[in-house]
């Protein structure tokens, strides 16, 4: 294999293994045990084990998002961009279930979601130029907001 072949295929190692690392992490701290069940939550949350694939589908088109914008970035700094904005999209997408799961705190955790959902806005608008990514980031979008009103129904019942 060239070393050109094995370069080019190094965004795409890199991307799965921070997708499949985040969704593990999270995973490892998402508990649906008692505590979660015994928080009073709207009627309109989905059921628990919905949140697994759509979390997959989501994870799977970021990093593909991210391995087209990568691959579109003209140059080293515009690379390194994308790895800030990727990985600290990344970073906030495990806080959040840090913050609602492992330390117990909804309250928290809806200050966070709403950095959480600017940064994939961040993404989707520094997308837009490399074709279908942002079509690739709108369902994470349209889900961390849905997942913020879940969140504020949790915070706030009957609001």
């Amino acid at each position: 294999m060239s070393a050109r072949r094995g370069w080019r295929r190094a965004p795409v190692a890199v991307a799965a293994g921070v997708a499949l690392l985040t969704a593990l992490l999270g995973g490892a701290v998402t508990d649906v045990g008692p505590w979660y069940q015994a928080l009073k939550q709207p009627a309109w949350k989905p059921p628990d084990f919905l949140f697994g694939p759509a979390w997959t589908l989501i994870y799977t088109l970021t990093a593909w998002a991210a391995v087209r914008c990568w691959d579109a970035a003209p140059d080293a700094a515009a690379r390194r961009a994308v790895l800030r904005d990727f990985g600290l999209n990344a970073g906030l997408n495990l806080a959040w279930s840090v913050i609602f799961f492992g330390l117990r705190r909804p309250d928290w955790a809806l200050v966070e979601v709403v950095l959480l959902w600017l940064s994939v806005a961040w993404l989707v608008g520094r997308s837009r130029r490399v074709p279908g990514c942002t079509l690739m980031l709108l369902p994470y979008l349209l889900w961390v907001a849905f997942a913020g009103a879940l969140n504020a129904a949790i915070v706030f019942p009957g609001a």
